[in-house]
């Protein structure tokens, strides 16, 4: 069976409506996606940290429950489990505040087993933060060289807008590794100040990676690759709150990947009928996610979702 690997930051995310906390559910970029993906029964493993406390103990127990291996999490000793406080404005988007304690020696994890055809997800800022970028660039390159397909979502928040410079070899970097790159127009305009999708394919990715999705909330998702440029219209939907939206795009399309049996050598000429059913499921996972205060699809969705119809 293919897996899915991802590499990321998990935190516990405490949810603020009209100023007031609503949830507090574990999180991360990498993670809501992976936990999605487990409860849709992909075969999924996790390479993270967390302290060993209460929270690190919460979202650990999360993560047995939803099916994510626990055996390339580094529990470290000295320093706290990170947490993020989320403010929903009135259009239900969230912005953040983050609070972390983390050791001085980070990720000391093993490689996890990776096979031809598995998909390693990796991005935000994790991906780029010096204090971990030689480690990330281990993985990288052990993922490329055992045959995965590389699934990059760039994640770049406006707190981080200001370092774009400085981070943009790490983040093309980043790209040359990848056989996907998927990232919202917020986070291009972050990077290189640019939302059109053909420009930024034309002028900035496609030296790096063939495959580009840019995502657009409720203006649809772009799709370019050496053969095609298309476009696909977003689900209508009332939004109660868009945290994890992406993630579970990104969710979607991974698992899109896996049903149509597409591998690492199939990706270069896909078909756009096959792109179509791929960038649907994303859809379907983000649209969902954005009718809930979760950061993952629910478990009764994801029986039915997996259900034959």
């Amino acid at each position: 069976m293919r897996k899915v690997i991802g590499i990321g930051e998990t935190i516990l995310d405490i949810i603020f409506r009209e100023n007031r906390p609503y949830a507090a559910v574990p999180g991360g970029s990498v993670f809501n996606g992976l936990t999605s993906l487990g409860r849709l029964g992909v075969s999924v493993l996790f390479v993270s940290e967390l302290g060993d406390d209460q929270v690190g103990n919460l979202i650990r127990a999360f993560m047995v429950e939803n099916h994510i291996s626990t055996d390339y999490v580094d529990r470290y000793l000295d320093g706290k489990s990170p947490i993020s406080l989320a403010f929903l404005d009135e259009h239900n988007n969230a912005n953040y505040s983050f609070y972390k304690n983390y050791p001085a020696q980070r990720l000391d994890v093993s490689f996890p087993p990776i096979e031809a055809d598995d998909i390693f997800i990796y991005g935000s800022y994790y991906s780029l933060n010096p204090a971990l970028r030689e480690r990330m660039v281990e993985f990288l390159q052990y993922a490329r060289e055992r045959g995965a397909i590389l699934y990059y979502d760039p994640n770049f928040r406006k707190a981080h807008a200001h370092e774009a410079i400085l981070l943009r070899p790490a983040i093309l970097e980043n790209m040359e590794y990848a056989d996907i790159v998927r990232g919202s127009d917020e986070d291009f305009v972050n990077i290189f100040g640019e939302t059109d999708a053909h420009t930024l394919y034309e002028d900035q990715v496609r030296f790096y990676c063939d495959n580009f999705i840019t995502t657009h909330g409720a203006r649809g998702v772009d799709l370019r690759t050496r053969n095609l440029e298309t476009h696909y219209a977003a689900r209508p939907i009332q939004p109660v709150s868009t945290i994890g939206a992406g993630d579970n795009f990104n969710a979607g399309v991974v698992y899109g990947l896996l049903r149509e049996r597409v591998r690492k050598a199939d990706l270069r000429d896909l078909d756009e009928a096959t792109w179509a059913k791929i960038i649907g499921r994303g859809l379907d996972l983000s649209s969902e996610v954005c009718q809930s205060y979760d950061n993952y699809i629910s478990k009764d969705f994801a029986a039915r979702y997996v259900s034959p119809s």
